[in-house]
């Protein structure tokens, strides 16, 4: 086999973990936890961002939390999927990044496990990061 073949098998099989699809009116990019639906006709980004059930661990109410609500601790519900999961869509603003967090049944913060990078916050803790 030659080197460059195994190369781009190599290649195929380690990085499937990011995938993105290019769609007449949008371009959608996707992880396991955070979907971006860009719109081409709009400087826009629709984020749809998914608490795993392991994460949400029995929740009755999840929330999602940062600065595209100005860390609003009861805005943005998210929706319990039958799977267990929870998920909600928004649009947000190119071009920029944002920090956010889970709140859990409005007691117990959670990390998006696939968040593109964290950062620390003034509680000791660390944000998640979404960038668009």
């Amino acid at each position: 086999m030659k080197k460059g073949v195994e190369k781009k098998a190599y290649s195929a099989v380690a990085a499937p973990v990011k995938k993105t699809l290019t769609v007449k009116t949008k371009i959608i990019a996707e992880t396991k936890s955070l979907k971006k639906q860009y719109l081409k006709s709009d400087n826009k980004c629709k984020v749809t961002f998914r608490l795993p059930k392991e994460a949400a661990n029995g929740a009755q109410v999840v929330t999602i939390v940062g600065d595209f609500n100005n860390w609003n601790l009861t805005e943005s519900k998210m929706k319990k999927l039958k799977n267990g999961d929870y998920t909600l869509t928004l649009d947000l603003a190119c071009n920029r990044e944002y920090r956010f967090r889970y709140l859990v049944d409005a007691n117990r913060w959670e990390n998006d496990w696939f968040a593109e990078r964290y950062i620390p916050n003034e509680f000791g803790t660390e944000d998640s990061v979404v960038v668009v």
